[in-house]
């Protein structure tokens, strides 16, 4: 359990030790798979929103998980690589196709899996020429972008904003601004700044518009008063809590960096592919980054994979090793994304995301003027947040903990973010039917918990 007075940080996601956690494994876990869980526990490292784990799973297809007693769960968490759903045949075959031919690539030979899918990632950003280097990991992905920045500027620091989330690895976490990550580490990478971002709550620096033009005075104040960034590195949309940047932000953001010759490096590793509606985020945020970084999903939810692509021009280090991992040309990795990229374009899921987003945002909005508790809805394609807070309007965390193991109870899986945000991820090829019904779940889930209050 918790100790007393030492309640989490609440940011990128729920936590895995409280006491709703002990009562669900007590309803729903059996002594078998209780006995793995122990196991687990003796093995694992225990740490915050992991270990100790939740339950044992068996199977997963589609948008269901099971578990070692037979449950059924629909997925809307997936950690953010499941957009295809979990084992898609086509993923599926390709890996094995691969693994069959060339299980592994050697760092100084290339294969065809691994031409084809950069071939396919530079020609989907469209504008101008772009290469990329691939890695087995988001955080690795995200340390290459840096390192490539200082290269490309000849700078060293590195901007970021407070609250966001870009990996678990110390240089990430130096660059993130999650006090879970961050707190008791000790000295981090040098260099790193923050700022306040511009939609967490209320403007922090008192903004007359939705332009959020205080914020945008300050980010060029920041720049301007050092000189010496090399990058601001951000997320597009903060995903952990389905926060929409301002309209106009990011192209106002696109022209303070190159007035300042600072790079923008866009993280969209949790967004990667096709989630928002468009295969990129960041093709419907109206800026275009120097550096991209994507991951997570990039593996077909089958394989960890990520990359950064960066302008072509930026290619001019030979002589650095600027990624050099073992498995960054993984063939099956490669035969995955190709895989996965190929069943969003022909499945057109892009389009889908936006449909089916549009439908559940609308049912979710007419929900929140029903129950006081839902403060506010917000979406982005199949990305959907439903914010919970009290008649006070402080956020309703112990209120979201409950809606969330209710919904577990039911057979509905989600994220909560930042303690009271219901953060609902289902995969881009769900059945409507399936769509409905957790949506469904939700809805008695709140209102149970709202006459409750």
């Amino acid at each position: 359990m918790i100790p007393a007075g030492k309640e989490p940080a609440r940011e990128e996601g729920d936590v895995n030790l409280t006491p709703r956690r002990a009562s669900y494994v007590a309803r729903h876990v059996d002594p078998a798979a209780r006995a793995v869980l122990e196991a687990d526990a003796r093995y694992f490292f225990s740490q915050s929103l992991s270990t100790p784990c939740l339950d044992v799973l068996e199977r997963s297809r589609g948008s269901r998980l099971i578990t070692a007693t037979g449950r059924e769960l629909l997925d809307f968490h997936g950690n953010s690589v499941h957009q295809l759903g979990h084992g898609h045949p086509r993923v599926v075959a390709a890996v094995r196709e691969a693994l069959a031919e060339l299980p592994f690539s050697p760092r100084r030979f290339t294969n065809r899996f691994a031409v084809a899918l950069a071939a396919r990632l530079c020609s989907a950003m469209g504008e101008g020429e772009w290469k990329l280097l691939l890695a087995p990991a988001g955080a690795l992905a995200v340390s290459t972008a840096i390192k490539l920045a200082r290269l490309v500027t000849g700078r060293h620091k590195i901007l970021s904003f407070w609250g966001s989330f870009h990996g678990a690895s110390l240089d990430a976490i130096s660059v993130g601004g999650e006090a879970l990550f961050r707190r008791g580490i000790g000295p981090l990478l040098p260099a790193t700044e923050h700022l306040p971002p511009p939609t967490r709550g209320r403007c922090r620096f008192g903004c007359p518009d939705e332009r959020h033009g205080n914020c945008l005075a300050y980010l060029e104040y920041v720049l301007e008063a050092e000189g010496d960034f090399a990058a601001l590195i951000a997320e597009p949309y903060r995903w952990t809590t389905v926060e929409l940047p301002p309209p106009g932000y990011w192209a106002a953001v696109r022209e303070i960096c190159d007035r300042h010759g600072v790079l923008l490096i866009f993280d969209e590793i949790p967004s990667c592919l096709g989630r928002t509606g468009r295969l990129f985020a960041h093709q419907r945020a109206g800026a275009v980054p120097d550096i991209l970084v994507v991951g997570k999903g990039l593996g077909g939810g089958v394989f960890p994979l990520a990359a950064m692509l960066a302008r072509a021009a930026f290619d001019r280090f030979p002589e650095t090793a600027l990624g050099h991992y073992t498995h960054e040309k993984s063939s099956p990795g490669c035969a995955a994304a190709l895989a996965a990229l190929e069943v969003i374009e022909e499945e057109d899921l892009c389009g889908r995301a936006h449909e089916l987003g549009a439908r559940a945002l609308a049912r979710l909005e007419e929900l929140r003027t029903r129950l006081p508790m839902v403060s506010e809805v917000r979406g982005i394609g199949l990305h959907l947040g439903v914010e919970l807070r009290g008649p006070d309007g402080a956020p309703a965390v112990d209120a979201a903990e409950a809606v969330l193991y209710t919904c577990l109870d039911r057979g509905l899986s989600f994220k909560v973010g930042g303690g009271n945000v219901l953060v609902l991820s289902p995969p881009l090829t769900i059945a409507e039917a399936d769509l409905d019904r957790a949506l469904a779940i939700l809805e008695e889930a709140l209102g149970e918990v709202t006459a409750g209050a």
